[in-house]
């Protein structure tokens, strides 16, 4: 039976008596999978911590990529940063989750195009084959919350 995703994102901070606090709400419905794992990411190394394909049984593990509708990363270390690698078919970008912080994402259908200049063209976008993990010094557990229709 397929549930409704709510995603709430609130900033709380007063500053001079002033409130610059800010909530979101995003609900997605028709969810019926979910996809949850915490994963070691060892110092030095590499990590694959999630695949996507365009069935479930087209790789290992995989997660579909056209059923993604949400998806969380999350850094559960208190003091060490993560480098977060997301790779598609022929490009990949990576992002650095200091300790506490999440990278969200919709769906990995038609998700990301990374380019060597600094202007970004808004091409065709491609999918999301994969995440990993290099930490930046120790060990660190990160989270991958996903989402699917």
């Amino acid at each position: 039976m397929a549930g409704t995703l709510k995603v709430k994102i609130q900033e709380d901070i007063v500053l001079d008596n002033q409130d610059y606090g800010s909530k979101r709400v995003l609900e997605i419905s028709s969810i019926d999978e979910i996809y949850k794992r915490i994963v070691t990411c060892p110092a030095s190394q590499t990590t694959t911590v999630v695949v996507f394909n365009s069935n479930v049984y087209g790789a290992n593990g995989a997660v579909d990529v056209e059923d993604s509708k949400y998806i969380r990363i999350t850094n559960l270390d208190s003091s060490n940063a993560v480098e977060i690698g997301l790779t598609g078919a022929a490009t990949n970008y990576q992002v650095t989750l200091a300790a506490g912080q999440s990278h969200i994402l919709g769906s990995a259908d038609d998700l990301l195009l990374a380019e060597e200049d600094t202007s970004p063209s808004f091409g065709t976008m491609t999918d999301l084959g994969k995440v990993s993990c290099k930490p930046n010094g120790s060990a660190v557990n990160i989270e991958v919350f996903i989402a699917s229709a």
